[in-house]
């Protein structure tokens, strides 16, 4: 018998320094995991400065894809030589043939969690080689019942997938002076709308702008639409370059160019005043075939820093934001029906909708019991192989 807690391996190319909604993710779950586990993390270069103190990294340069995957395949399979991980889990189904062939070498369980794109990306090699890789692993977690849904109709089977929600942390309140700062240095007066994300196609920005900011700034002139994240260098689909052009050109062809204030990629102080700057988060997520959003993590992060979330009801999103509490929910592509919903929030016309509604279904998510939940997740993994006498 080992001692010390059981060993595992964490295959990630989503991982800070590295920024978005999948990196703070994995961050967060890293740190959870480390402790129940020995966490060994092989990720982007620079990932090292944010793991968990005390867990073991090997870093390499996340691109190109194809390099990156050869050469974690190549750190892990050697450091699993010398000491074997008794369990290993891959960050997305991006890793999933470098983990399932690790866990083949190593005679070791191997688990991944799936995010709802790296399930249905729409790439014929992708499919032909990584979903049924995913469908060879040991167990799958995913980030919502929706994404649960996309693993069974690719052919996991259901006693192989446990749901496990991201989670959130409730932010410190903003500084009164680096707040008025922030909304001096961006001209913020009128109502203010936020959106925060990658610009990829899916988040829907360029038809919100074309189709929904015209209704809104007829009730409200003075409306400024704050845009929090850069654009998807790292984009799997093609379709997704070039979006902040399209979002400005749309701007420009309405003439409302003058009420957008693009921020681009932020770090965590500046987020937070973003949040607490807006009245409302806009998430109009679109639905697109090969496409989707497994489950709206901005949402959970406005709720916990008190703005409610105006959101099509599109993908894994409904789990996120809870209708009528922490904001409202609108069918997928309907514009005015979207902008009826942003005007009754800045009305003031839900009293549920207030700072301590929104934290209150924020406070479901906590990381702690998120954390907890995926490290009973990977026990149970562990048993179960460990009880069938294969490692």
């Amino acid at each position: 018998m080992k001692a010390g807690p059981p060993r595992l391996f964490v295959l990630t190319r989503n991982f800070p320094p590295l920024r978005g909604g999948m990196e703070r993710l994995l961050q967060e779950l890293v740190q959870q995991l480390h402790g129940p586990f020995a966490v060994s993390l092989f990720g982007p270069a620079g990932c090292a400065a944010h793991a968990p103190p005390g867990a073991s990294c090997s870093a390499r340069p996340h691109r190109p894809l194809p390099r990156f995957l050869l050469q974690t395949l190549w750190d892990a399979w050697r450091a699993g030589r010398q000491q074997p991980p008794d369990l290993i889990l891959c960050g997305s189904g991006l890793l999933a043939p470098v983990g399932w062939l690790l866990g083949r070498l190593l005679r070791v369980p191997v688990m991944s969690y799936l995010h709802g794109l790296d399930v249905v990306a729409d790439h014929p090699v992708y499919q032909r080689v990584w979903v049924p890789a995913i469908r060879q692993l040991d167990h799958v977690v995913t980030n919502s019942a929706h994404t649960r849904s996309l693993a069974l109709a690719a052919g996991v089977s259901a006693d192989r997938i446990t749901v496990v929600h991201p989670g959130v942390r409730r932010p410190a309140a903003p500084n009164t002076a680096a707040l008025a700062a922030f909304c001096q240095t961006w001209q913020l007066q009128g109502p203010v709308l936020l959106s925060v994300g990658r610009l990829t196609r899916r988040k829907g920005l360029e038809p919100f702008v074309r189709e929904v900011l015209p209704r809104l700034l007829e009730h409200h002139p003075g409306l400024t639409l704050l845009v929090v994240g850069g654009a998807a260098v790292n984009a799997a689909q093609a379709t997704d370059q070039g979006v902040q052009g399209d979002v400005t050109a749309a701007a420009a062809a309405a003439g409302l160019a003058g009420c957008l204030r693009w921020l681009g990629d932020v770090d965590e102080d500046t987020l937070q005043l973003a949040y607490a700057s807006a009245d409302v988060l806009v998430f109009p997520v679109l639905a697109l075939p090969g496409d989707v959003e497994g489950f709206g993590m901005v949402a959970l992060e406005a709720a916990a820093a008190g703005c409610p979330t105006v959101a099509y009801a599109v993908g894994g999103v409904p789990e996120a934001v809870a209708a009528g509490q922490s904001g409202l929910l609108v069918a997928a592509g309907d514009a005015a029906g979207f902008a009826q919903a942003v005007q009754t929030v800045l009305a003031g016309a839900l009293p549920r909708l207030q700072e301590d509604a929104c934290r209150s279904h924020a406070e479901r998510f906590s990381w702690l019991t998120r954390g907890a939940a995926l490290t009973a997740a990977c026990l149970a993994v562990l048993a179960a192989a460990r009880s069938s006498r294969r490692i």
